[in-house]
C-alpha cells in the first residue's frame, strides 16, 4: 500500500532520520532539488537543449531552500536563472540559508516585490521561462492573500502562461486538506518527496497540481500502523490487499466444490413500481462481484415489473418491515443493501429499521440515508459495526449537516478541515464505516483507520459521473460483504473495483455497463496473480 502523509507526519519522518545521524537536512535538500530538476527534464525533454530560462520564487522556509538548490543546479546546466525571495534571507532556516548563500555566489537574489509580468515575458529568441514555485510547500498555514496574492497575479493573468513547477505542493493549497487558502498557483507539474501528501489527493489539490511526481530522497519507508494511518487505495498490486484476499477465498471455495451459498446471499431492497431500476443495478453489481446468490426484495405492486427485467437475479415479495424480518430468519442472507430507489415513504423507513435490527452486514445508500434527514440521531442509534454508509456530498450533508457546513466554509488556516476529517468524524459518530463518494472518495472506520481512493491524475474517469453509478457502487460493496469481507475492506475494495470497471469500459459508459465490466477486472487481477 502507499501511505499518504500529513505535513506533520512528513516532518517527523525527516526529523527522525536526521536525528539518527544517517543523513543531514542539507543532503535531503540537495536530493529534493535534484529530484525536481530530473522530473522537469523528463516531463519536458525540449528543456535539455539550448539556454532555457527559469524564474524561481523562493519562500521563507525550507521549501525556499529547495528552490535555491534547483536554481543552482539549473544554472550549472547552462540555464538563465532569476531568483526572487519572499522574506528576509537572514531569517531563513539553517539549511535554506546555507543554500541561499550558495546561490548568491552564483547569481543575484531579487526581492519578490520585484516580480512582475515583465519577468515572464518572452525574451528575444527565447520563450517564456519555467517558473519554479518554491514559496511555501507543505508549510503553508495562512491564506495567500493581499499584497502577496497581487504579486502572483501575473501567473494566472497571462494569455500564454509559463510552465509552472510546484515544489512539494502548489502554493495556496493546504497540504493536509487540498483546500485553497486564499489564492493558489495552478501548476503544470508538482514534484513532491518521499510519498504523496494528503492534499495531493483531496479536494482542489489534484486540480492545481497538474501532473504529480513523487521523487525519492532516501528516507526510510513511511511508518505504518496506527489509527491515523491513511492509505491510497488501489495503488499497485500491493494496494489491493482486500481484493486479493477476497479472490483467494473465492478460488478456495471453487477448489473445494462448495455450494453457491458458501459465496454469500445478498438481499437488495427495491422501491415501488416505476422505481425499481436503481435496486436492479445494485443487485446485478452484487452478483457480478461474486455473491453466490442475490435476491431482490420487491413490494407487491412492482413484482411484474421486476420479473420482466431479471434472469439470474431472484426476487421475493417484501411488502413491509414485518415481512423483511420474517425473510431474514434465513441466516444464509448475510448481506443487505437498502437505499437505491427505495423511496422515502413509511415502508422504506420500516425496511431500514428491520434490516438494522437483524444485525447483518448492511449497506445504506441514497434514500435509506435521506429518510433520516430531519433526525439523523435516530439512524445513528440503530446502526451497528457491520454497516457501511455510502453517501455522496448531498446525502452526507443531510445526516451530518454540521460536518458538511465546516467543509463549505472558506478555509482560513492550515491544516484546514478536510473531507478526510469529515469522514472520520462521521464514522465515529455513526459507529460504522463511512464511504464518502467523490473523485477523492474517502473510506473511514470508527476507530480512525482511513483510505483515500483517488480517481485522479492519470486514473481520472470523468465518464463515471453518470446516473446510477452510485447504485452500482452500493451493490459492489454489498457483494463483497456477502463474500465475507469486513466492512472496511469491502468499502475500500469496492471503491477501487467501481472505478476500475469504469476505466476498463472507457468513455460512453452508462451505469448498466459497470457490472458487465467487472469480469474483465477480475480476470486482470487473476492474471496479475492477485489471487495468491
Amino acid at each position: 500500500m502507499t501511505e499518504l502523509l500529513s505535513a506533520a507526519q512528513m516532518r517527523a519522518v525527516e526529523a527522525a532520520e536526521i536525528a539518527s545521524g544517517r543523513v543531514s537536512g542539507e543532503v535531503l535538500m540537495e536530493r529534493a532539488g535534484g529530484g525536481v530538476v530530473d522530473a522537469m527534464l523528463h516531463r519536458w525533454p525540449d528543456l535539455a537543449g539550448g539556454t532555457p530560462r527559469a524564474v524561481v520564487l523562493a519562500g521563507p522556509g525550507n521549501n525556499g531552500g529547495d528552490g535555491f538548490v534547483i536554481a543552482r543546479l539549473l544554472k550549472a546546466r547552462g540555464w538563465q536563472v532569476t531568483v526572487y525571495l519572499f522574506g528576509d534571507a537572514e531569517r531563513l532556516p539553517p539549511d535554506a540559508r546555507l543554500n541561499c548563500t550558495r546561490w548568491q555566489a552564483e547569481g543575484p537574489l531579487e526581492p519578490l516585490t520585484g516580480f512582475s509580468a515583465a519577468a515572464l515575458a518572452a525574451a528575444e529568441g527565447q520563450g517564456r521561462p519555467v517558473v519554479i514555485d518554491a514559496l511555501f510547500g507543505t508549510g503553508l498555514s495562512r491564506p495567500v492573500a493581499g499584497a502577496l496574492a497581487e504579486l502572483l497575479q501575473p501567473l494566472t493573468d497571462m494569455p500564454e502562461p509559463p510552465r509552472i513547477v510546484a515544489v512539494d505542493i502548489p502554493s495556496g493549497i493546504c497540504s493536509d486538506s487540498g483546500r485553497v487558502l486564499g489564492r493558489a498557483i495552478a501548476a503544470d507539474l508538482t514534484v513532491s518527496f518521499h510519498v504523496a501528501k494528503l492534499g495531493h489527493y483531496l479536494d482542489a489539490g489534484p486540480d492545481y497540481a497538474g501532473q504529480l511526481v513523487i521523487a525519492p530522497i532516501g528516507l526510510p519507508t513511511a511508518p505504518g500502523g496506527g489509527a491515523d494511518r491513511v492509505d491510497l487505495v488501489g495503488t499497485g498490486a500491493a494496494g489491493r490487499v482486500e481484493l486479493a484476499a477476497c479472490d483467494k477465498g473465492r478460488r478456495q471455495g471453487w477448489a473445494k466444490g462448495q455450494h453457491k451459498f458458501a459465496h454469500g446471499h445478498a438481499l437488495v431492497m427495491s422501491g415501488g413500481a416505476g422505481r425499481t431500476g436503481a435496486a436492479r443495478l445494485a443487485a446485478r453489481a452484487a452478483l457480478r462481484t461474486g455473491a453466490g446468490l442475490v435476491t431482490l426484495g420487491v413490494p407487491p405492486a412492482a413484482m411484474e415489473e421486476v420479473a420482466a427485467q431479471i434472469t439470474a437475479l431472484m426476487m421475493t415479495e417484501i411488502p413491509d418491515g414485518a415481512a423483511l424480518t420474517r425473510v431474514l430468519e434465513d441466516r444464509r442472507l448475510n448481506a443487505l443493501c437498502l437505499g437505491p430507489g427505495l423511496g422515502v415513504k413509511p415502508r422504506a423507513r420500516a425496511l431500514v429499521e428491520a434490516a438494522l435490527a437483524a444485525g447483518r452486514a448492511t449497506v445504506l445508500d441514497a434514500d435509506a440515508l435521506t429518510l433520516f434527514r430531519t433526525a439523523p440521531e435516530e439512524l445513528f442509534e440503530q446502526l451497528h459495526s457491520a454497516c457501511v454508509l455510502t453517501p455522496h456530498d448531498g446525502e452526507f450533508a443531510r445526516i451530518f449537516p454540521d460536518l458538511a457546513q465546516r467543509l463549505r466554509e472558506p478555509a482560513q488556516r492550515g491544516p484546514a478541515f478536510s473531507r478526510l476529517d469529515a469522514a472520520r468524524a462521521a464514522a465515529r459518530r455513526a459507529g460504522c464505516v463511512v464511504l464518502l463518494k467523490g473523485p477523492d472518495t474517502v473510506i473511514a472506520a470508527p476507530e480512525g483507520r482511513a483510505g483515500i481512493h483517488g480517481a485522479l491524475y492519470s486514473r481520472r474517469v470523468p465518464w463515471l459521473a453518470t446516473a446510477g453509478a452510485g447504485d452500482v457502487l452500493a451493490g459492489i460493496v454489498t457483494g463483497l460483504l456477502a463474500r465475507g469481507l469486513p466492512p472496511f475492506g469491502a468499502a475500500r475494495a469496492g471503491a477501487w473495483l467501481h472505478a476500475e470497471a469504469a476505466r476498463c469500459f472507457g468513455p460512453g459508459l452508462i451505469a448498466e455497463d459497470l457490472p458487465e465490466a467487472l469480469p474483465a477486472v477480475f480476470r486482470a487481477l487473476a492474471e496479475a496473480g492477485a489471487g495468491g
